[in-house]
C-alpha cells in the first residue's frame, strides 16, 4: 500500500456540516476501491485541508474522491519522513 496525500480548497470556509456530509458520501466509496482513510489537517480558515490515506494507488483515491463528489484540487503519492 502507498501513501496518498489529497489537497482541497474552498471557496467559503468548510463547515462542519459539509464535512459530516462529505465523509457520510465517502465511507461506501472506501470500502469498494480498499482505501482507508488515515487523518486531515482542516486550516483555521477552514478554506485548505490535507487529507492522509492509505491505498494502492493515487488513482484509486481520486475514484473515491470523484464518487463521493468531495471538492479536491490533487492526489499524489506520498514518502513518509521520520526522524531517526
Amino acid at each position: 500500500m502507498s501513501r496518498i496525500i489529497v489537497e482541497r480548497t474552498f471557496p467559503e470556509p468548510f463547515s462542519d456540516a459539509d464535512l459530516q456530509a462529505t465523509m457520510e458520501r465517502m465511507g461506501p466509496c472506501l470500502k469498494i476501491y480498499n482505501v482507508t482513510w488515515l487523518r486531515s489537517c482542516l486550516s483555521t480558515d477552514r478554506r485548505r485541508m490535507v487529507c492522509e490515506y492509505d491505498a494502492a494507488d493515487a488513482e484509486s483515491v481520486r475514484a473515491v474522491q470523484r464518487e463521493a463528489n468531495a471538492r479536491f484540487d490533487k492526489a499524489w503519492t506520498a514518502e513518509v519522513l521520520a526522524p531517526e
